[in-house]
């Protein structure tokens, strides 16, 4: 029998040579990843760990700190957890510490800094660490306990995933993205349908689709209760990586006769716009049931990890040229990168985006977990691009939250309730 891509990557990254999924295995990690909420505490275990031994990290440059959780640093306690990162960089010679200003959303930042490649096992003390499945890595969200040990050791223990094969088939319906076919795969399996398995995503539309929506896609695995979104390198995938040193190799792909616990067909002609509503991932409609029910908004959130990327802000200022967002809400947009941002600005796109009455942000995640920059009132309802729309997630406990593509948002944002540009 035939190894998954997920099987492969483990197998050459332990010493256990035959090892397939269900094997508990310790894999060497090629690089660890924390934020300011999760980083103290993984620093905390990690000078547990090393005290008094006298040694470092286990190498320095495989080590990334990004703080953009409540950065720009919204209070004391904020500032005093992003001391705590700057403080810990310097001490052990971090090279990959990312100061605001510098950086921005780790997920959206770490690809675009070339600091993953195919092939590699990739942790992170972030749900959506997962992101990097897109590019062909093993990439997982991990607890801050397990990740200080690996900042020290360089090692993982972690049990190989079955799979799950999502095939869709046939090409996208017009205004459709990767962020809709994710949502419509939660919609049919289920916050629980992969749980602890490794989502791999193919199929004719997979193949053709653009690296920020694969980004998008193994983002939210995690929102399926998925160990981790995978999809196997190819052209789409060299092209992006070309612009990197070193980063075009590593390939790997599953075998034909690959043993997946489910393999299930998706026939994307099927596929509308979806829309996520309150209050989980798979509550899920198409956007011509949601618009009929004309629910409207109080604040349109655009940005995050999930779909913070320049295609994404190209979409929405093309939606929103010759546009301005409705009065009766407010429209938040949030660039996933500084990077991002110059991009932006340079194309045009913040220039559309203030012309139309909407708020532009420095990188941050703070309305996505209800932080900072967008924080809801009782009652309010909100639709956002961000991964989570759990209760009180984004605000107060009565508080709404919808998930939908930057496409649809930046639709509803004219029109102040969901729909879609179809409808403009």
């Amino acid at each position: 029998m035939g190894l998954t891509i997920t099987e492969k990557i483990l197998r050459d990254h332990c010493q256990n040579k035959k090892a397939v999924a269900g094997d508990f295995i310790m894999p060497k990690v090629d690089k660890c990843l924390a934020n300011d909420i999760t980083a103290p505490i993984a620093i905390e275990v990690f000078e547990n760990v090393i005290e008094g031994s006298g040694v470092g990290v286990f190498d320095p440059s495989k080590i990334i700190l990004i703080p953009d959780h409540f950065t720009p640093n919204k209070d004391v306690a904020s500032a005093i957890q992003c001391k705590i990162l700057r403080d810990f960089s310097s001490k052990y010679n971090i090279i990959n510490y990312f100061e605001v200003g510098r950086g921005g959303i780790e997920h959206c930042l770490v690809p675009e800094q070339g600091l993953v490649k195919p092939g590699e096992v990739f942790i992170g003390a972030d749900s959506h660490t997962c992101t990097y499945g897109a590019l062909g890595a093993f990439s997982i969200g991990v607890g801050s306990t397990d990740l200080g040990v690996a900042m020290a050791l360089g090692k993982c223990w972690l049990k190989i995933p079955e799979s799950i094969k999502f095939v869709y088939s046939g090409r996208l319906n017009k205004w459709v993205s990767g962020k809709d076919l994710i949502l419509y795969t939660i919609g049919k399996i289920g916050v629980d349908g992969a749980t602890y398995k490794a989502m791999e995503f193919a199929g004719d539309a997979i193949k053709v689709l653009p690296m920020a929506d694969r980004f998008t896609m193994c983002n939210m695995a995690i929102e399926a209760g998925g160990k981790c979104g995978i999809i196997e390198p190819d052209e789409i995938t060299k092209s992006y990586l070309d612009s990197f040193k070193n980063l075009n190799d590593g390939f790997y792909c599953s075998d034909k006769d690959a043993e997946y616990s489910d393999i299930i067909d998706f026939e994307c002609a099927n596929i509308e716009p979806q829309i996520a509503l309150p209050h989980s991932p798979d509550n899920v409609k198409s956007i011509s049931e949601v618009h009929n029910m004309k629910i409207e908004l109080d604040q349109v959130v655009i940005g995050s990890c999930t779909n913070g990327r320049l295609v994404d802000l190209k979409n929405v200022a093309e939606i929103l040229n010759n546009h301005k967002i409705n009065k009766k809400l407010r429209c938040i947009i949030i660039p996933g990168t500084q990077n991002i941002y110059l991009k932006a600005m340079k194309s045009g796109y913040i220039e559309s985006f203030i012309n139309a009455g909407a708020i532009v942000s420095t990188p941050t995640c703070g309305p996505c977990l209800g932080g900072h920059m967008g924080v809801l009132a009782e009652g309010e309802k909100a639709l956002s691009t961000t991964n989570r729309n759990f209760q009180g997630r984004m605000g107060h406990i009565t508080s709404e939250i919808y998930l939908s593509s930057p496409i649809v948002a930046a639709a509803s944002a004219i029109k102040g309730y969901i729909t879609s540009p179809e409808y403009l």
